[in-house]
């Protein structure tokens, strides 16, 4: 499987938020190319502002795994994760990171200079006009 295939199933993830009027970010837990857990944004429904996919997907993968690492365990994201979930990817010791769209805005490279764990691979770009097309089109459809 390619990164462009999982990013694919992030951006279904992402979807799910944009139709349910949240902030379109899709995010993917994947290990020994298995899927084991999945999270879109959840901050409205939830009423609760740390309800990002990465957080919600991160939660489900140590839930299913019975483990708070995941240092064989690879995530998709369709948007630059935030200084939170870089946080939270930090403790996860997750081996990968992969994201789509950069968030010059709110991304953690906008706050930071190396948030994750010394271990982790970061691969940048993947399907980024897709998923950079999807978040523009929900704030442009809310202005």
């Amino acid at each position: 499987m390619t990164d462009e295939y999982y990013m694919k199933l992030a951006l279904r993830e992402a979807q799910k938020a944009y139709e349910a009027e949240e902030v379109p970010v899709g995010a993917i837990i994947v290990q020994s190319e298995r899927i084991i857990a999945r999270g879109y944004n959840q901050v409205e429904k939830l009423n609760d502002p740390t309800a990002h996919a990465e957080i919600l997907a991160l939660t489900s993968a140590f839930n299913f795994l019975g483990s708070k690492y995941l240092t064989e365990a690879a995530i998709y994201i369709t948007v630059e994760p935030c200084l939170m979930c870089a946080g939270a990817l930090y403790w996860s010791k997750i081996a990968r990171i992969v994201y789509g769209a950069a968030d010059e805005k709110n991304g953690y490279s906008s706050k930071a200079q190396w948030p994750f764990h010394p271990k982790t691979e970061l691969t940048k770009g993947v399907l980024s006009d897709e998923c950079a097309t999807l978040m523009k089109n929900f704030f442009k459809a809310r202005r």
